[in-house]
């Protein structure tokens, strides 16, 4: 009895940290809470715990049920509920993440010497390599930080920062398992086992099984592409032996078994009289594409997070191990009808990196905790060997040709920093903090000649050259904060960024390759302000901030080549955010967040004919909307049934820097919608789903050659639907 109300006194509350909700499960009953109020919610968004309102950072956080009861469990979604948070992706397994309008295209992030804007920490340890759109599940919560992060979490935390945080084992036995069934055969399975193992450690199991056919038929070969078949598991072990030591170590596995993601070439009228546009395909969902393609992805990780109460401070180690492979092919024009004179390119990528992390931390206060802050020392090593092939099939022999790219590249990064707060008087408090890193890239980048006369000079010219470069960059923050009354917080900071300098992936030459591009950086200016209302039964919290950026790293896709990557831009990133929780009723909550964005290069001339000084940047809408309404109340002597809908708009975007309207994809809006029945004991959970209802059609990714009169797109999920059923001890 003891362990259910532990548990359902544990949902209402993370229900209500972020909702507003007015449910508790108690002890042997289901009965209808009172609760009129917005919990406090906990984050790690300055490396220590805090109640997200005294946090002078622009963070959204979710806590582990606001994910279940929004159906989130892809980065996806997160983002969809995020303000200025935009994901797109090239391909499943490489997708791009931007935060007010930064971020990585797969031509720099999908190269061995490229990385991020936008990163990735599970459990506090950088994810070097972001790799496939994660399955969420087991989580405690997940956290958004938006803007330059470069002084606690270090490089390429240029746009912002995606905290993930698993379920730490606790020392009560319980299970718990769901299955899903939706349209596109979708099949999901989650399990959970926790308790102790003795009276000082304690353990966490969990598996996790995503399948569904493809959003996509191939009418070429009769199959659905753009599938799911991912397995996942984790395990954890917590020691505790006293009230000043916990030590989580954690082992994670992924595996992704899949279908390629074969594009639809759109040969509309429009399109007509190109060289890939042979024929009208009257279908976006329908493709003809010579081949599937695949997508295999084996990723294992493990994790030690070691926190030790001393008279000094509480000492933090953060040791992570990461090893993943890659392997993909995909048919890039995907051609409407198959003749025999079939025009087509193959790509196929493989790639295995490995990284190693070590990070001490120590968070202290002094002068009766007037002075607070934390020191830190850091550690990176990452080997990446990544091929690129290129298979350029014409009808013509002599235009038919196949190259590859191989890289290698050795990266290693340290860094020292630290910052800290002071309050002057009670109510005022002065923040300085100062990162230095000292980073160093080498690289062996080959380009070859495997067949064909296909590829003409330079490319027809094999390399093989050697590179290195080093890099320091110095990342300070400044802030103040003054907590006007004790539900209203009011804060200014200015934070400098930087994402490391890297190589080309693939290229025309050897000079090319072996020349490196720079690291890029940027300052933020930000002001904000963090308020609770009407006797805490309304949050709102909003920020205003200009972001300056140069060296911007910008790719350029050369057809029958490669992807060029320099140091060729300015831009100015400036807009709102807003984020609102309201509890009007018992039993009801409304949420809302809005994001405004107006994201333009301000120098980038790209040759002697062409400038794109004053265009915006790519996938940064103006607009972003999220409004979402639950009610919870009692059914009827069945238990408590809540509803939720989630109406959600973007505004248009482009895919590319100069503006082209064939890559646009013009504003759009979605809903999604929950309806369950949890039993009067609290210990299973019927709910219906639907995601996109409206089966809006929206571009993921556009490549766009007017030359050739031609348009390769993906699309996100058409719409979905389905039944989940968990059950718990």
């Amino acid at each position: 009895m003891s362990r259910l109300k532990f548990r359902t006194c544990t949902s209402a509350t993370a229900l209500a940290a972020g909702f507003g909700v007015s449910v508790a499960l108690a002890a042997g009953s289901v009965a209808y809470a009172q609760e009129t109020g917005v919990e406090t919610v906990t984050v790690t968004a300055q490396r220590v715990e805090q109640n997200l309102q005294q946090v002078p950072v622009a963070v959204s956080a979710f806590t582990s049920e606001q994910l279940r009861v929004n159906s989130i469990n892809r980065i996806a979604d997160v983002a969809q509920r995020t303000p200025n948070f935009t994901t797109t992706a090239y391909n499943q397994a490489e997708p791009e993440y931007y935060i007010r309008g930064i971020g990585t295209s797969v031509g720099v992030a999908g190269n061995a010497g490229g990385d991020p804007s936008v990163i990735l920490m599970l459990d506090g340890a950088y994810l070097a390599r972001g790799g496939a759109n994660l399955d969420l599940y087991d989580l405690e919560r997940i956290e958004v930080l938006r803007g330059p992060q470069g002084t606690l979490f270090g490089k390429n935390a240029l746009g912002g920062v995606m905290q993930i945080v698993t379920r730490k084992p606790t020392d009560e036995f319980f299970y718990e398992f769901s299955g899903t069934y939706g349209n596109y055969n979708r099949t999901d399975g989650r399990a959970l086992v926790n308790g102790p193992i003795s009276d000082k450690v304690s353990g966490t199991a969990s598996l996790a099984i995503t399948r569904h056919n493809g959003y996509t038929f191939n009418e070429t070969t009769g199959h659905h592409d753009n599938d799911d078949n991912t397995l996942g598991g984790r395990v954890s072990l917590r020691y505790q032996p006293n009230d000043d030591i916990d030590w989580v170590v954690t082992a994670d596995m992924t595996n992704v078994h899949a279908n390629g993601n074969t594009r639809h070439n759109n040969c509309d009228a429009s399109f007509q009289g190109g060289i890939h546009c042979v024929g009208i395909n009257p279908s976006p969902r329908v493709t003809n594409s010579t081949d599937d393609g695949f997508l295999h992805r084996d990723v294992w990780g493990i994790n030690s997070s070691l926190d030790w109460k001393t008279e000094f401070g509480t000492f933090t180690s953060v040791t992570a191990y990461r090893d993943s492979k890659y392997d993909h092919l995909d048919t890039f024009f995907s051609n409407p009808i198959n003749p025999p004179n079939q025009i087509e390119s193959i790509n196929r990528v493989t790639e295995h990196s490995k990284d190693f992390s070590q990070e001490f931390r120590l968070a202290f206060s002094a002068l009766d905790d007037r002075l607070t802050g934390q020191t830190g020392v850091y550690y990176f090593n990452e080997r990446v060997d990544r091929n690129y092939w290129l298979n350029q099939i014409f009808p013509v022999p002599a235009v038919t040709g196949k190259v590859q790219f191989p890289q290698v590249v050795n990266s290693q990064s340290t860094a020292v920093f630290g910052q800290v707060n002071y309050k002057i008087i009670d109510e005022i408090t002065l923040t300085a903090g100062l990162r230095a890193t000292w980073e160093s890239k080498t690289a062996r980048l080959q380009g070859e000649v495997l067949a064909g006369p296909g590829f003409g000079p330079p490319l027809s010219t094999p390399y093989d050259v050697k590179a290195g470069k080093s890099w320091t960059a110095m990342t300070p923050h400044f802030g103040i904060e003054w907590r006007a009354t004790e539900d209203a917080m009011l804060y200014v900071t200015a934070s400098r960024g930087f994402k490391s300098g890297g190589y080309q992936g693939s290229a025309s030459d050897g000079a090319s390759a072996a020349t490196a591009y720079n690291p890029e950086y940027a300052w933020s200016y930000e002001i904000g302000a963090k308020t609770q209302w009407l006797d805490n039964r309304l949050r709102l919290n909003l920020d205003a901030f200009k972001t300056l950026h140069k060296d911007l790293q910008v790719s350029q896709l050369v057809p029958l080549c490669c992807i060029v990557i320099g140091n060729a831009a300015r831009a100015r990133e400036q807009g709102v955010e807003v984020e609102m929780v309201a509890v009007p009723l018992p039993g009801l909550q409304i949420n809302a967040s809005y994001g405004y964005l107006e994201a333009k290069y301000t120098s980038f001339a790209t040759g002697a004919t062409s400038d794109n000084t004053g265009k915006r940047l790519p996938r940064a809408p103006q607009n972003k909307i999220n409004i979402g309404a639950q009610y919870s109340f009692p059914a009827w002597g069945y238990g408590i049934g809540m509803i939720r809908g989630d109406w959600s708009h973007q505004s248009s975007i482009f895919f590319d820097p100069s503006n082209n309207p064939t890559t646009l994809q013009d504003g759009y809006s979605t809903f999604d919608a929950r309806l369950s029945l949890t039993s009067e004991d609290g210990r299973w959970e019927a709910a219906l789903w639907g995601k996109n209802l409206t089966d809006e059609l929206v571009k993921d990714y556009i490549v766009a050659f007017d030359a050739y009169h031609q348009q390769l797109n993906t699309y996100t999920p058409p719409r979905t639907f389905g039944i989940t059923l968990t059950f718990h001890s």
